[in-house]
This record gives C-alpha cells, structure tokens and sequence, in this order.
C-alpha cells in the first residue's frame, strides 16, 4: 500500500515538473516574442513551451521517427531508389562497418542506392544515408567510396539536420525560435535534404570526424583526399562538390589531419573494386 502511494506521487511530481518547465518555456516565448499585439491563449502557449523542449532535446528515437518519415516522403517522391539485393547489401556492408566506428553507433543506420548516375550522396537526420549509383562509378576503389559515405555518416554524427532545421525555423517564424512540430519538422527535413547544402562549418567537421571514422573502420584515410583530388579535376564540378566549400581547402585540412599510420590501410586496390562495381552496376 505503501509502496503504491508513493508512486502514484512521483507519477503526479513528474507531471507537475514537466508543466512547470512548459509555462516558464511558454513565458520566455511571450516576453521575448517580437510582436507583442499578437496573442496566444495560456493552452497555446503551454503547447509551445512543449513543443520547444521536445525540440531542444531531440532523443536518438524521436529523431530516428523522424528521419523514417523524411525518407519515405524521398523515397515514394523525390528519388528512385535502386532495389537489387547485391547492390545495397554492399552500401550496406560498407555503411554499416563505419557506422559502427562513428561516435554514434548506437542508432540504427540505413543505407540505400539511389538509381542515378549523377556523382553524389547525401544524408537525413536519424542514420538514413543516400549513395548515387554515379558515385559509385566514380570511385576507384572501396576507401574512396568509404570516405563519401563516412563523411555523411558524421553529419549524422554531428546533428547536423537538426542544427539546420533549428535555424529554418527561426527565419521561417514555425512556432518558436527552437521549436516545432514534427509534421513541420518533416516537410523541413524533406526541403534540407533537396534543397540546402551544410555550412562550411559543418562540411568541416564532417571531414574531420568521418576521417577519424574511417581509420577506426581499417580503411586508407588517404582514399578521402584521393577521391576529392580527383574530383576537383573534372572538367565540370559534379554537383557533390557544388554545393560544399572550396575543395582545395577542404584537400589540404584533409591532408594534414591524416594520421600517417592510417594512410595506407584497407579498400585501395582497384581492380577488386572495379572488378565488383562491374558486377553489381554493369559499368
């Protein structure tokens, strides 16, 4: 009986906590709101406050739910994915093993093919990462594909989406300066990942964290530089270098964070890999 009371009321002081912090939340959003002739009723206002700290403290699984909904609205109407067994299981075998030498090995990771053939990747918020079969053609052997798919795992990493998403919602107005809700926070996601290239900042960041990845992974480190050398010298950028930083500066921060008992590791021989890509894209 005893022990049914007592929590029955760390089951109410929770409540109450949880309220609490929404009405202050809520207050802030009214003192400081720029136009203050609009109003808000207390229950839209406590509504905000939640919404502001679910925001502020995305968990691992709220942000996973929502990259799940971001990629089936790319997946059913931006992109064709690639469906071949022996194609994905390869991104996925390679995606995987990074994934689980990242900072954050703990969420799940998906990696799928899209069916084209321009030189590109990218990456959404709760482990979903995004290989062109075009970058797969590109790539002389499996450490420079690596270091593509290593670099949008960091992103991921890094919270990335999330800090952008933050940042869309100030200049959009959505609900606070910090929040939003998750149908919002979808339609945004989906408009990131078309439409808005990282900072120069984060690209990075990204470089240097998903170097890192890859040494713990085994493979070369070299294989970033390489594969943005080589890149850089095509007759026209292809657009995975259009919408990121100069990559001659992005090629030196590389080369000189570049642990030289790493340089030549795994994934460096090409015709193995040119050997596979023929299998799996007929290339």
């Amino acid at each position: 009986m005893l022990k049914s009371f007592w929590l029955t009321c760390r089951r109410t002081c929770g409540r109450g906590i949880y309220l609490f912090l929404s009405l202050m939340v809520a207050a802030g959003i009214w003192v400081v709101s720029p136009e203050p002739t609009q109003a808000f009723s207390l229950p839209e206002l406590i509504f905000r406050g939640i919404q502001v700290i679910q925001l502020s403290n995305m968990s691992d699984r709220q942000e996973v739910a929502i990259g799940r909904q971001i990629n089936q609205q790319l997946t059913n109407s931006q992109f064709k994915i690639d469906r071949d067994r022996d194609t994905t299981e390869y991104i996925n075998r390679i995606g995987q093993r990074l994934a689980q030498e990242s900072s954050r090995p703990n969420i799940p990771y998906t990696f799928q093919v899209i069916d084209d053939d321009a030189i590109n990747a990218f990456a959404t918020m709760g482990g979903f990462v995004y290989v062109n079969k075009g970058l797969m053609a590109a790539a002389d052997n499996e450490a420079e594909l690596a270091s593509v798919i290593a670099h949008e795992i960091a992103h991921i990493n890094a919270r990335h989406a999330i800090q952008q998403m933050r940042q869309m919602a100030i200049a959009s107005g959505v609900a606070s300066a910090t929040g939003l809700d998750r149908s919002q926070a979808v339609q945004i996601g989906v408009e990131l990942a078309l439409r808005r290239p990282h900072s120069r900042q984060a690209e990075y960041e990204a470089d240097q964290l998903g170097l890192q990845t890859m040494g713990r992974a085994g493979y070369a480190q070299s294989g970033m530089v390489d594969f943005m050398k080589k890149l850089l010298n095509k007759p026209s950028p292809p657009s995975i270098l259009s919408t990121h930083p100069a990559t001659g500066d992005r090629i030196a921060a590389i080369s000189q964070a570049i642990d030289p008992e790493l340089a030549s590791g795994e994934g460096l021989n090409n015709e193995d890999y040119r050997l596979e890509i023929r299998r799996l894209l007929g290339s």
